[in-house]
Order: structure tokens, then sequence, then C-alpha cells
């Protein structure tokens, strides 16, 4: 039996690819060859058109695909917001937060909490500092479980250091894997040096989506003033370093001078005694002191062993320790003391 309905005619241009959504005008001889096949033909059509379908067989559930959350999905540039922290500026994506703005790191979450970026520093630092340390350090204090840090490799500093050194990054929070990539960054300094780490993280099935945008999002913060990582800080403290030792430095060079003129004064009156003595001896005298005037010494023979003297200069010499030669004189006499060089 042939079928010409209008229906038919329709249903078999469809079937025959000759819809007119976006395609070419149906072909009527076609639709007439194909409506005019054998009985059998038909038949087998027919037989197939009978066949459970994923659609309609209950065995089968209908899924949608899973579209990246919005918080996975990169931002267009110009979504990017640049705020300004009390120290530090950083590009904001949309719907992310702050988690901490403070002078020695900045933390900015995603809206679901599952995945964050770090930035965190310290000046002062000492020369040589092992990245990985200083890299590992600083995510411990997520208090991750199973940290593991990659083979480092080289990479380009943020802005304001002169170098970088990049780790993948792996570890589990409350059961659940993380990953991410964390960046050591330095500058030196005199005798120290200002080392900081940027990473960006998040749970291990979104990482992906992460991966290509949310590194270069956690690297885009600067400094604002000296206060960040504690450099102005670090800066009073070498000053205060600086004063104490140049006060120290000056107190220990004024107190070498005063050893070294000690020892010169004390070898120079060692030198004037030997002297003194010598000229004593050679010329059998002694210096005595002027009661009356004691910066003034006079030279007396080593004939007597005690001098007086009047307050005219009038000298007399004895041997006897208990004469005194006021008993009987109008004038005064005191004793002479030998006088020391």
């Amino acid at each position: 039996m042939i079928v010409r309905s209008s229906f038919a005619f329709s249903f078999l241009a469809g079937a025959a690819g000759l819809s007119g959504c976006g395609g070419d005008a149906p072909d009527p001889a076609r639709a007439e060859r194909l409506a005019v096949e054998p009985a059998e033909g038909a038949a087998g059509a027919s037989s197939r058109a009978t066949r459970p379908s994923p659609t309609t067989d209950a065995r089968f559930v209908s899924v949608q695909p899973v579209a990246a959350a919005r918080s996975e999905r990169k931002p267009a540039p110009e979504a990017l917001r640049i705020e300004r922290g009390q120290h530090f500026t950083y590009a904001l994506p949309p719907g992310w937060r702050v988690g901490e703005d403070g002078q020695f790191a900045v933390t900015l979450i995603a809206p679901d909490d599952k995945a964050l970026t770090i930035l965190v520093g310290n000046a002062g630092m000492p020369l040589g500092y092992p990245p990985e340390q200083y890299v590992y350090e600083k995510l411990s204090a997520l208090h991750p479980d199973g940290l593991r840090l990659g083979a480092p490799r080289a990479a380009t500093p943020a802005s304001g250091f002169e170098r970088a050194v990049e780790f993948d990054v792996t570890y589990s929070i409350g059961g659940a894997p993380c990953c991410g990539v964390a960046k050591w960054h330095a500058a030196g300094a005199y005798d120290s040096a200002t080392m900081a780490m940027t990473a960006a993280l998040s749970e291990e099935k979104q990482w992906k989506s992460y991966s290509t945008w949310l590194p270069s999002v956690a690297e885009q913060i600067s400094a604002l003033d000296g206060a960040a990582f504690g450099a102005r800080g670090v800066m009073a403290q070498n000053v205060q370093n600086s004063t104490a030792y140049a006060e120290a430095a000056r107190r220990y060079r004024e107190e070498s001078q005063r050893n070294w003129q000690q020892t010169t004064d004390d070898r120079n009156a060692s030198v004037d005694r030997r002297n003194a003595q010598f000229r004593e001896d050679l010329g059998a005298v002694q210096a005595w002191t002027n009661p009356y005037d004691a910066q003034k010494s006079m030279e007396l023979p080593t004939t007597h062993s005690y001098y007086w003297i009047d307050r005219e200069g009038n000298v007399v010499g004895t041997d006897d320790p208990s004469a005194d030669p006021n008993v009987g004189s109008p004038a005064e006499w005191r004793s002479m003391k030998r006088s020391r060089p």
C-alpha cells in the first residue's frame, strides 16, 4: 500500500535531511522514491521504530553536562578590580572576597571557599635562606595534611623582586585533596633579604579550571608603603643597630685612646723616674718637696737624712730625727719630704 498523505511526506522529507532549518529546499522526486519503497522495507522501518530508545527506556536517565562554576571561570581582564588595602594593592576576581589584609599577608578566597590566593612576606630575612624551606613554612600555616612540594623551577619574579622559584604543591584539608602552585620571590639588601610567597590553591578537582589564570592573579599584588612586609621596622631596626654600632665603636676608640695614653704616660713616668734616680745617684743629690710651695722641688745633697726649710727659703739638715729647729728660733721651720719623680 502506498501512503501519500502530507504527514508521511513531511516525515520522510525530515528523515531524508530535507528540513528547511538552514538546509536546501525539499526534493519532491526523492521523497516520491522513498514513498514507493517495497513493503518489506517499510516493515523493517516499522520494526526499527518500535525498538526502545535511550529517551524512552527507563534504564536511562537524561544528564546535562556540568558547567564550570562561575568562580572557576577565567574572568575577563576588565572584570578584575584593583583593590587598595592597608599596605598592598591586589586584583580581586568577581565574587571573591578578602580573607586577610595585613602588613605581612593578603589572602583572597573564592565564593565557594574551595580556592584561594595567598601573599605572605617578610623583610630582614637572612641571605641564603632556602626557598623551599620558606615556602613550606608559610604553607604550613594552613595546617594542611601531607603537604608536599614539587621540584623547584626557575620562574619570573613579581614586580619589585629580583629572583623567583616556583613549586607545585599538593596537600589535603579535611580529607579533600588540594593542589596548586607556590612561588618564592626574593630581593636582596646589604645584609638581609625581603622574601615573599605567592600561591594559588584549590581543590584538586577544580584546579584544571584555575591553573590557567589564578596564579597570575596571585602575583598582581604590589606594596603601597614601607610598612609592607615589615620593611619599615627592619629599616628602623637597622638604623638603631647602626647607631648603636657607631656609639659602641666611638666608645671603643675612646677607651683604646685612654688605654694607649695611660700606657704612654706610665712608660714616660717610668723613664723619668729612672732618669731622676740616675741623676741623683750620679750627682749625689736627692729631690725634696718645699712645704711652702708643693709645686716646686729642691735638689739637696745626700749628706743628711732630714731637712727643714723656713719661709725665707733657708734650709738646714740633720741626721737626728728628733731634732726640731723651731725650738728656740723665732723663724717658722717646716720639715721637708722626699720628692718622688
